[in-house]
């Protein structure tokens, strides 16, 4: 995939791509054999009941990865000006939404579960002969798995700034803190092992809690975007530095007393209008369209750049 929308990617964006989609897949690939083997073994606990379905749920920021990249290659059109990079966006909502949703249902069992006082069968396998208690299988089973989402968490996390992709680095970010419903799966497991039934209750609610806060993150922050908040990093922990290279750089034109910039994130690519008031009465289209020009190269992630001269700067627009 070379371009998005009409915005080509550079030789390192695209790389970064591909990288991004074979990790999406061997993602795939890695949790849907989790998912197996966790429900041969998953009991009746229910800390790993919700472990199982929060792997389940992993899933669903990669496929929404993957399919938005299908529809935010087509170019604008009349009926869709500005492109349809905001697929990604709303993939990204989707998928917090679902996480908030499940997780809520989730720790709302958890929590019946444990006001009920039920105490959850752990019970036993025969292996070559030998009677062995389930909950061993269930603790080596999670301390394997939980190796995968290290390594493909921080390749994500890696790849996400490049490409300035909310879901990528979501989905990282979730693959990275994986290692606490481990944690809190094996706790429960061997809680009821050792006679304290209610661990296992309160594991669970636990990894419910966690999957809720993925969902409020990801929901979140896929609403900001969607209605247009000023465009941020790609872990949204500050505004994205290009508004303030740009302003930078207009302020250093010989012909521009200030300037400000409104920029709104589209999904990977930004929509710039830049507000310059001038020093002079008459600006030429010359210098108004080599400004654009010399903006829109700047980053690759510049879709759309329009340079308006004004009387005086747009207060929304200003840094401060």
């Amino acid at each position: 995939m070379r371009s998005m929308g009409r915005t080509d990617l550079p030789p390192e964006q695209q790389q970064a791509l591909r990288s991004a989609i074979v990790w999406e897949w061997v993602t795939i690939g890695y949790t849907t054999v989790t998912i197996a083997v966790i429900a041969l073994v998953v009991g009746g606990s229910q800390a790993m009941k919700t472990a199982w379905i929060e792997d389940m749920l992993s899933l669903i920021p990669q496929i929404a990865f993957l399919l938005a990249l299908l529809v935010i290659r087509r170019p604008p059109s009349k009926r869709f000006p500005y492109g349809l990079h905001r697929v990604m966006g709303v993939g990204h909502l989707v998928a917090g939404v679902a996480l908030l949703a499940v997780g809520g249902s989730l720790a709302i069992e958890s929590i019946m579960g444990l006001v009920r006082a039920e105490h959850p069968a752990i019970g036993t396998v025969q292996v070559f002969g030998r009677t062995v208690w389930l909950g061993w299988f269930m603790v080596a089973v999670m301390s394997v798995i939980v190796i995968g989402p290290f390594f493909y968490g921080h390749a994500k996390a890696k790849l996400a700034p490049k490409l300035h992709n909310k879901v990528l680095y979501a989905d990282a970010d979730m693959a990275k803190a994986d290692w606490t419903t481990t944690v809190a799966s094996i706790v429960g497991v061997l809680g009821v092992g050792i006679g304290w039934w209610w661990l296992d209750g309160v594991a669970a609610l636990f990894i419910s809690l966690g999957i809720i806060w993925d969902g409020i993150k990801n929901a979140r922050a896929a609403v900001l975007d969607l209605i247009d908040q000023r465009a941020r990093t790609e872990d949204d922990a500050r505004p994205h530095p290009l508004i303030e290279r740009i302003v930078e750089h207009l302020d250093a034109l010989p012909w521009v007393r200030e300037s400000a910039v409104r920029m709104r994130d589209m999904g990977q690519v930004f929509h710039i209008e830049a507000f310059v008031v001038p020093r002079r009465r008459k600006v030429s289209l010359e210098e108004v369209e080599q400004t654009r020009r010399v903006l829109a190269d700047m980053d690759w992630k510049m879709q759309d750049v329009l340079v308006i001269p004004v009387a005086s700067l747009p207060d929304e627009a200003r840094s401060s």
